[in-house]
Order: structure tokens, then sequence, then C-alpha cells
């Protein structure tokens, strides 16, 4: 079969499906990843097929943040959604006989695939239906079943509600016929696997049978990679050093640089700090700052890790079976730092906003003094390696017929 996977966002929401989609395609399938530009390298150099989407994820980002008022910020969106719509289209009419989309795009990708009469599945990274379980990230933490369900009805309202027009306008592109309402939430039969270890977050119970939790789908690292040998002589130099790095978050860059070159030095540790979007910047015989390194290689090799809990950075922390120390930022980066936190493999989150040199420090020397955050990450990393997510995706695919959606 012709696989689309469908995804935007930030490297952490494309490298994972790099991995996916190399499986798919060793098992028979012609498979594709349509992605910002910013990416086509990196699918390329893992052997699939690029297929571009429109946008840039870090412009976006500032865009609406610079953004004067909620209702500009809105605008933006909004805008970014419906060129991300006509980006989807292009992808699909390139040849497509299967559609796998993201969590982010899935309203807009199970529009398209219906007006091309193929099938579609979500292949999702964060939890995304609603349950009396927990509270889905995005959503305000809450203690009771009831909450829960109402924290997460909520927040896919508010989610339908900034989808609606970009979805009804996209319906009218498309010749489909009206609708009474947009939905951005999927109807209860629509097949979803979702990205993520049952041993870091179990499928709930109240879930409908089309949902399923399969296990990581690991990056796959591009053939002939190798550590820059600047990285490697650091690493024969001394003991463990600690990572440090915030992903696609653009924070204050002066006090962000502050705050973790003090926090390194009083925690009296080395360290290899990703520069990132923030583009942070150090210099030192116990500091190394790095651009984007495979997590896979990378984290094994570090006493604990600090990062922004993004969904990707969280599994290749659980993979690695090493301590963190998340500093969450936004959208899901709060649910996975506490999750992190009551897997006992993380002291309590700290939150960017609040984030000091002294509880850095002190939360950089929890993971390395108490041998229970060791034990427990390493323990979890086991479970964690032992899964085979991406084969659990597979067998659903096969079971997806293109001409019953036909």
């Amino acid at each position: 079969m012709r696989v689309l996977i469908v995804t935007a966002g930030s490297l952490g929401d494309v490298a994972p499906f790099t991995g996916l989609g190399v499986r798919l395609r060793l098992a028979g399938h012609q498979v594709a990843l349509a992605a910002h530009d910013r990416f086509a390298d990196l699918v390329r150099a893992c052997g699939l097929e690029y297929r571009a989407l429109p946008g840039d994820p870090v412009a976006l980002v500032r865009a609406r943040t610079a953004a004067p008022s909620p209702e500009d910020a809105h605008t933006v969106f909004t805008g970014f959604l419906d060129e991300l719509g006509e980006g989807v289209v292009a992808a699909t009419a390139a040849g497509t006989d299967v559609l796998l989309t993201a969590f982010g795009p899935a309203p807009l990708s199970r529009l398209v695939a219906q007006s091309a009469g193929i099938p579609s599945m979500g292949v999702y990274l964060v939890p995304g239906l609603l349950t009396r379980e927990f509270a889905l990230p995005g959503s305000s933490r809450q203690l009771s079943p009831a909450d829960n369900h109402a924290a997460g009805r909520a927040l896919l309202a508010r989610a339908g509600s900034l989808h609606a027009d970009v979805l009804a306008r996209l319906r009218a592109r498309l010749d489909l016929p009206p609708v009474t309402e947009e939905r951005a939430s999927p109807p209860d039969n629509w097949p979803i696997c979702h990205g993520y270890s049952p041993s870091v977050l179990p499928r709930p119970t109240d879930w409908p049978a089309s949902a399923h939790v399969t296990g990581y789908w690991w990056p796959e690292r591009p053939p002939g990679w190798a550590p820059p040998s600047e990285l490697a002589d650091f690493l024969d130099a001394g003991p463990p050093p600690v990572f440090v790095g915030f992903g696609s978050m653009i924070p204050d860059h002066a006090r962000l640089h502050e705050v973790v070159a003090t926090a390194i030095a009083r925690a009296g540790v080395r360290a290899v700090v990703q520069s990132g979007w923030a583009e942070l910047g150090f210099t030192g015989d116990d500091i190394l700052c790095v651009e984007d390194l495979p997590h896979d290689w990378l984290f094994p090799r570090m006493a604990a890790v600090v990062h922004h809990a993004g969904a990707g950075t969280t599994g290749a922390g659980l993979r690695a079976g090493v301590p963190a120390v998340p500093v969450p930022v936004l959208v899901d980066q709060p649910f996975w730092a506490d999750r992190l936190h009551r897997l006992g493999v993380a002291p309590p989150p700290l939150p960017l906003p609040d984030l000091t040199a002294g509880t850095l420090a002190a939360a950089l020397r929890a993971c390395l003094d108490r041998p229970s955050y060791r034990d427990r990450a390493a323990g979890l990393g086991r479970r964690v390696r032992a899964e085979d997510g991406a084969a659990a995706v597979l067998s659903l695919l096969t079971r997806l017929d293109p001409a019953a959606a036909r």
C-alpha cells in the first residue's frame, strides 16, 4: 500500500514517525512522510519519501507569542491551519492509499481522506480521547473521574471551536456537502494508535475498542551517523554528564542561559547542553553545547536528563533508563512531567517560568544522589525497550481496506 503519514510541529512531532515509517517500508509498503520543509533532509536521510507541508513551526510560535491579543493569536493559528489543510490535500493527491495522521493535523487529515475516498487512522503521540481516568494533556489536572471527564470535554470543545471555521472552509474547498456541526473529535469507530508505552500510561478502560496504546515509535537514526569528535572527547574526559535541552521552546534566552549555567556550577556536574530553538550557547571545561543529536545514542550516556517533557523527549529519556528533571512549558508537557514524577523517575516538575538556579541544582543533585530515581528509571527503561510499538501499527494497518472507504 501507499502509506502517507501526516505530522506537523517541531522535531519531536516528526522524529518518531521516521522510525514508524521505516518499519512500515521494511514490511513492503511505500511510505511517504508529510512534514514542514525544515525536516525534509531528515525524512529523506531515513529513506522515506518526503512530501512538503507549508508553514514554519518556529515562525508560528514566534508569531503567536508576539500577537498583541488572544484574538490576534487565534487569527495567526487559524491561518496556519488553513495553509496546513491545503498542504495535506496536495500531499494526499501525490498518491495515497491509506493516510496515517498525528494528533495535531488529525481533523484536517480525516476530512481530506474522506474526500479522497481512502481510509485513515490516527497515530497519536499523546492521549487524545476522553477518559475518566485522567485529565487530557492541556487541561488542568483533576482528581475525580467526573472532573477528569469534564476537563477533557471542555478541552476538546475548545479545540473544536478553533477548528470549526477552518474545517468548514476545507470542506467547501473539497466540494464536500456542508454539515450542521464541524467536529474536531473523531468518531468512536475511527482507529487510533497511541505511540507511548502502557507501562508509562496504561490504556484507559473506558476508551472505545478502536483506541490502542502500542508502545513507543522510536526515531530512525540516519544511516552513517556518527557523534561529533568534540562530543566523543568530552564524554571520555570525565564522569557521565547531565543533558540539558528545551527542544522547540523559545523562552527568555538571557535568563535561561544564566539559570542553567549557575545551576550546573552549583550542582557540581558536567553538562551537554542542546542549543535548541532557544539558541543556548555555553563555553567552559565542564559544559559542551551541541546541536540536535539522536537521543537514542546520547541519553544512555548521560547521568540524568533535563528537558521540557515533550512526548518524544520524554520517551527517549525513559528508553535510556536514566532519571529526568522535567521543566514543562505548555500543551502536553505538564502532563508528561507530572507522569514522570508519579512513576518515580523524576523529582517534582519545575515549570519553566518559575525555574531558578537553586531549584534546578537541587533537582539535579536529587537525581544523582538518590538511588531510587536511578533504580526506577532503569527498571522502566527495560520494560519500555522490550515493547514493539511499530508492530502493533503494522498489524492494524494491514486490516485497513482502501476499497472500504470508497
